[in-house]
């Protein structure tokens, strides 16, 4: 019985360290951080706009354009980290079918470009 539990003595090791060093990333920003921010650094910053105005005041249309691209080659680079951990096992179809997956791509994002899209004033 005693060998048994002497096999599980690295793994209390292992999860006592793992608590001991989440607790400490945990508390340390605290004890760390900066306790006077100015009004700068808690104004909205990601949207452009006061999160608590009117509902129903004007959005620039920007806003929307660049999450779209941001998903789009988002997205992109999730298929090409399947695609090159199962390159070798695809072959060239699998080769050539991406291809064409990032000339689509490179095609739309030439589009964008062109459109100004991706100019903000």
């Amino acid at each position: 019985m005693t060998e048994l539990l002497s096999s599980y003595i690295p793994i209390a090791i292992f999860i006592a360290i793992a608590l001991v060093i989440g607790l400490a990333l945990l508390i340390a920003p605290f004890a760390v951080a900066f306790k006077a921010p100015d009004s700068e650094k808690l104004s909205a910053y990601e949207c452009g706009f006061n999160a608590f105005d009117d509902a129903r005041m004007k959005f620039d249309i920007r806003f929307y354009l660049v999450s779209i691209l941001f998903i789009i080659f988002d997205l992109e680079v999730a298929f090409l980290f399947p695609w090159a951990v199962s390159f070798g096992a695809i072959g060239w179809f699998g080769f050539w079918s991406m291809m064409v997956f990032l000339f689509v791509l490179t095609i739309g994002f030439i589009y964008e470009w062109k459109k100004g899209a991706l100019e903000w004033e």
